[in-house]
């Protein structure tokens, strides 16, 4: 197999994972109640050691479940924002189906999210606190835009790589003969 082929299948192979991961964070959105219920209960039942070890995150969880359970019963409508939310992700998944096919010509959507994932840090910083957000909780939403960026930064070295190995091809197409 040539080097070009062995790179774009290693940079299809990070890419599927990084879509499945976003697909795998919006999909996860749309029952965030249910699934507070459940970690709550979790932590009430057969995790119980995991809530004594960690007491801060038991006490979060409550406290978002509580929070959930209200505005579930009395403004349902609050929480069409974590659709849109997980909406959101799976057309950012969708978007990254362009470097997928084409890497070199769609570079522009690895550097979109590599952008996208920076923002998550500032985004963090400021809201999480305005919106009462435990600084460790900070740090968890944090790492989504730190662990994010790490699958794009190798997928964009190796597209660069791609296009140095391709752009003679390319040249000898569009030149006339």
């Amino acid at each position: 197999m040539s080097e070009t082929r062995a790179l774009l299948r290693r940079i299809r192979a990070w890419l599927a994972v990084f879509i499945v991961c976003l697909v795998l964070s919006g999909l996860t959105a749309f029952p965030l109640v249910t699934e507070v219920r459940l970690a709550d209960g979790a932590l009430n039942g057969w995790a119980s050691p995991v809530a004594d070890a960690l007491p801060g995150l038991h006490e979060w969880i409550g406290r978002v479940r509580t929070g959930l359970d209200a505005a579930d019963r009395d403004h349902p409508f609050v929480l069409y924002g974590t659709d849109w939310l997980a909406f959101a992700h799976l057309v950012i998944a969708v978007a990254f189906y362009g470097p997928y096919r084409d890497p070199v010509r769609n570079i522009w959507v690895v550097e979109f999210g590599m952008i996208a994932c920076a923002g998550i840090i500032p985004l963090a910083l400021i809201c999480g606190p305005l919106r009462g957000i435990p600084f460790w909780w900070t740090v968890i939403d944090l790492s989504f835009g730190v662990f994010g960026v790490i699958p794009l930064l190798i997928v964009h070295r190796m597209i660069k790589r791609l296009a140095a190995l391709t752009e003679p091809v390319r040249l000898a197409r569009t030149l006339p003969a």
